[in-house]
């Protein structure tokens, strides 16, 4: 496998690190800008919304960049994002620099993609794709216990000027060992848009948001039931969260392997199935520590159990057009987290209570199925967005 490969990966795990890694210390940074949970909470919210917008839209303007120069100057302007967030003075202010943060890592999650497809030879392309997916994927898991752990021994400002200290590393290893790559056919923003046509890919995408919007409604606020429900302090706090972690990023793997056994379309069905009843059972079984940890750590992996066999689905419906529907997917992903995040903090804030967000949370993952199944039963759109894809050719 060629190395820069892994040079991207490793990148994309320090850029994917910012989004959900207040999720862990959102008490401390409420309690020091003075603000609500739940308000803290929209720092998820605001990145995830932005992010969502943010890639497709910046990756057609900057269609006709040199894609090595803009990965740097959007690197730095990541760098500054990040610069920022350790030095807000307050909330408003921090809210802006998630915007940056969130804009800039958008671009550079999508140009490592985009990259690494162009550098490795055909025979390679899917595996070395999967190091960047495992490179995302571990980021979002891992970053909550990163957090807490930094912001127990440093404090929380620190978390963030350690994320930049590291994106200069990865500026400097980019700049050195990656050379030009030069830009490709971007389709418009028309085009893309068009492809949304194909209702039963749209259902696909529903249902990816309605299961993460179900999934953050709780995680947002993990921290918070933990505390409220099983008495954890900070240490335990962070060991079930790098126990999630582990389960999460072991999901990936279950989620492939069971779609290879049984295929993509049962394999959607049954995880959104278990995901709605692992968060339904999650406040009930915090009578036991160790049914607890069960219930989380099944509910960690089905957590990113969805993604493999939806890709696979979305590939197999429409392969031509599919490179754009794995970016509405990821878009779909990231509003999914905004959606969760806002909405847990609104039931918080009403109902004061963290277990209530799990019962919200398996109702959203119900609608998340409804879609998948009727996104499945649907016949398959030939010919809609394969014409809208040659036709602007």
């Amino acid at each position: 496998m060629d190395f820069r490969v892994f040079i991207l990966a490793a990148s994309t795990v320090i850029i994917g690190l910012v989004e959900l890694i207040v999720g862990g210390i959102l008490p401390i940074i409420a309690d020091d800008m003075n603000v609500s949970i739940g308000t803290a909470g929209q720092l998820i919210t605001i990145y995830a919304l932005v992010y969502a917008i943010a890639g497709p839209v910046l990756l057609t303007l900057t269609a006709k960049i040199e894609r090595k120069k803009l990965y740097l100057i959007t690197l730095g302007i990541f760098f500054i994002g990040n610069v920022l967030m350790f030095m807000s003075p307050t909330y408003a202010f921090m809210m802006f620099a998630r915007i940056i943060s969130a804009m800039s890592a958008a671009l550079l999650i999508v140009l490592s993609l985009t990259i690494t497809a162009k550098i490795v030879e055909p025979r390679f392309r899917a595996k070395a794709l999967g190091y960047i997916y495992m490179g995302i994927s571990s980021s979002l898991v891992l970053g909550v216990p990163i957090g807490i752990v930094m912001t127990n021994a440093f404090g929380w400002r620190t978390v963030f000027l350690g994320i930049a200290v590291l994106s200069i590393v990865s500026f400097i290893l980019i700049s050195i060992f990656l050379e030009a790559v030069p830009t490709g056919e971007a389709q418009s923003l028309s085009v893309q848009i068009k492809a949304l046509g194909n209702k039963k890919l749209a259902g696909a995408h529903l249902a990816t948001m309605f299961m993460l919007a179900g999934h953050y409604t709780v995680y947002a606020y993990f921290t918070p039931f933990l505390e409220t429900t099983l008495q954890l302090s900070s240490y335990w706090i962070s060991v079930f969260y790098f126990l999630f972690g582990i389960a999460a990023v072991a999901g990936g793997a279950f989620g492939g392997g069971l779609a290879a056994r049984i295929g993509s379309k049962k394999s959607i069905l049954l995880i959104l199935g278990a995901f709605a009843i692992s968060l339904f059972i999650l406040p009930y079984s915090t009578f036991s520590t160790i049914v607890f940890v069960i219930v989380m750590m099944i509910w960690g992996g089905l957590s990113w159990a969805l993604s493999p066999p939806q890709q696979d689905y979305i590939i197999e419906t429409d392969p031509v057009t599919s490179d754009i529907h794995q970016s509405f997917n990821n878009s779909a992903l990231q509003i999914g987290i905004a959606i969760g995040s806002g909405v847990g903090g609104f039931v918080l804030g009403k109902t004061e209570s963290v277990v209530s967000t799990a019962t919200v949370g398996a109702g959203i993952v119900v609608i998340a199925f409804i879609c998948a199944a009727i996104s499945l039963k649907m016949p398959t759109q030939s010919n809609i967005s394969n014409k809208e894809s040659h036709s602007s050719k």
